[in-house]
């Protein structure tokens, strides 16, 4: 059976703590693949509000997901602390990859690698939009 993996980036450019709730758990007792995701979201947007953008204003355009991609590594559980470290791959002319690496804050336990393809997007003529330059500069500064 082919199984994904995701390689993390040369540098994290962020880092967040979000907590595992309860509508997060699923009827295994552990964390759903859906609310990794949900969670993936909050530290993307605490990412971009960190950079003084939004998902829906970065340089005068918005961001929209193409694909995802989840490995699991390991079992969260209600009430756990997660760490997430974002950082940025393959910048290019119309979006990137992010990458998410999700450790629980007591253990430092992997729980998971997430990547998102995401491209820029003007939702007012919906279709996809140039990487602004904001952002390159934006990111340059970053690292």
């Amino acid at each position: 059976m082919s199984r994904i993996h995701i390689e993390p980036p040369e540098h994290w450019l962020f880092h967040t703590r979000i907590s595992v709730h309860i509508g997060d758990i699923n009827y295994g007792n552990h964390l759903a693949n859906d609310a990794v995701l949900r969670l993936c979201h909050e530290a993307r947007l605490r990412l971009l509000a960190s950079l003084g953008f939004s998902e829906m204003d970065v340089g005068g355009t918005g961001l929209i997901m193409l694909d995802a991609a989840l490995q699991f590594q390991g079992q969260s559980f209600y009430g756990d602390e997660l760490d997430f470290d974002l950082g940025i791959i393959g910048l290019s002319n119309t979006g990137f990859s992010l990458i998410y690496r999700i450790r629980r804050a007591n253990d430092g336990a992997a729980i998971a690698m997430v990547k998102t393809g995401m491209a820029f997007f003007n939702y007012q003529r919906q279709r996809i939009s140039r990487t602004p330059e904001i952002f390159r500069n934006t990111l340059a500064q970053s690292y």
